[in-house]
């Protein structure tokens, strides 16, 4: 690490979830954070009993005054007017930690000559602990100019992540790709979940039956790629197993089907490229969902 970056005195405006995972994971990497300021009470006593070390404050200006780089762990909406009400100099390096948010809600800061940079782990942070421990490997998402963008570059390294350098205007899909293998892929469990439901399993008793093969999945994918890691009827061609879940789909859990055939047309491609799949039989397995489709939608 740098010894510019070393000596900095880091802030938070803002100290949930994120806060409370990313200053432990600072703190650890021998940084200092010094100082955190956060509305509720709850929230900032969690912060403060992760960081003894880090000084509540009373305000937020107390923080930006108090500190060079300071990180705005707020909710997305709130960045651009929290930002905006602060007095900022040139000597800060102001960050935010938003995948969607450009860099314009900082113009505040930069517009008196502060640094200005987005930092977001690709990370799930329902849980600060557990996001805590799983800091270590995930890609962060980096957009900042020169030297700052350099720094933030070296401090996702520090915590063990690994620095994505994003262009300017690509963060809302850089973020919203994310959605497909985090928040998107809960609600896909949660629709197994309800189908196991359907036949007397618990929550508990799906979850542990489905976390093996959701481990597979992705061994398979890092093992082999999109195409060579995937399986399933469609990648066989199995017309018959797709019938059948149609079927048994449609009759209790109409919405459902409508869900799996949305995902089984986009496993269609896969099959074809893994192999599995010729294109006559890809046409026929297109043909029945696109049409099945039809007869669900003007039947509901």
């Amino acid at each position: 690490m740098s010894t510019t970056l070393a000596a900095l005195r880091i802030g938070f405006i803002g100290a949930g979830r994120v806060a409370q995972t990313l200053a432990p994971a600072f703190a650890r990497a021998g940084l200092n954070v010094a100082a955190f300021y956060n509305r509720g009470a709850d929230a900032a006593q969690r912060l403060g009993s992760r960081i003894p070390s880090a000084r509540p404050m009373t305000d937020a200006q107390h923080v930006v005054d108090s500190c060079d780089m300071v990180f705005l762990t707020v909710s997305d909406d709130a960045i651009l007017p929290v930002c905006r009400d602060l007095r900022w100099e040139p000597r800060h390096r102001v960050v935010h930690c938003s995948g969607a948010t450009e860099l314009t809600a900082l113009a505040q800061a930069k517009s008196a000559g502060a640094a200005t940079g987005g930092f977001h782990p690709m990370q799930m942070f329902a849980n600060p602990d557990v996001a805590l421990e799983g800091l270590r490997g995930c890609t962060v998402g980096i957009e900042a100019e020169g030297d700052f963008r350099r720094d933030l570059e070296l401090l996702a390294t520090r915590i063990g992540c690994e620095p994505l350098a994003l262009p300017a205007g690509a963060r809302a899909l850089y973020h919203a790709s994310a959605y497909y293998v985090g928040p998107f892929l809960i609600a896909l469990l949660k629709e197994g979940v309800e189908l196991w439901k359907s036949f007397g399993a618990s929550e508990a008793d799906a979850l542990r039956a489905m976390m093996p093969l959701l481990r597979g999945t992705v061994a398979a994918v890092l093992d082999g790629g999109l195409a060579n890691g995937m399986g399933g009827c469609v990648a066989r061609g199995d017309v018959g197993t797709i019938l059948k879940h149609l079927r048994a789909l449609d009759e209790r859990f109409p919405p459902s089907g409508a869900l799996y055939r949305e995902l089984a047309l986009r496993n269609v491609p896969l099959g074809i490229e893994r192999g599995t799949l010729s294109p006559p039989r890809a046409a026929e397995i297109e043909k029945l969902l696109q049409r099945t489709r039809l007869e669900e939608q003007a039947a509901s």
